[in-house]
């Protein structure tokens, strides 16, 4: 007389809930990873902004004052001043 015991309620209620502590682990873990991911992306894009800010003021102090009515020379060659005088002189004909 070897009965077979049917499963009780209560371990198909373990079951169950051990099923979904695996599932939330796994969503968890996805969650922390996806977290990981957008810090590291934040960090990069921190370090990228930085540096165009930096080129950025660098190209701003190499621009010459408002009153500087010569041409503008952000790539570093030097150009003479224009003088105002010889591009106004009426043409005598």
């Amino acid at each position: 007389m070897n009965e077979q015991t049917p499963p009780s309620s209560g371990d198909s209620s373990v079951n169950d809930l051990s099923t979904s502590i695996k599932r939330v682990t796994d969503k968890l873990r996805l969650i922390s990873e996806a977290v990981k991911s957008l810090n590291q992306n934040r960090t990069q894009l921190e370090s990228k902004i930085e540096d165009a800010q930096k080129r950025i003021q660098h190209i701003l102090s190499r621009l010459p004052e408002q009153s500087d009515g010569r041409q503008l020379n952000l790539l570093g060659k030097t150009t003479p001043p224009i003088n105002s005088e010889d591009d106004n002189e009426p043409t005598t004909h």
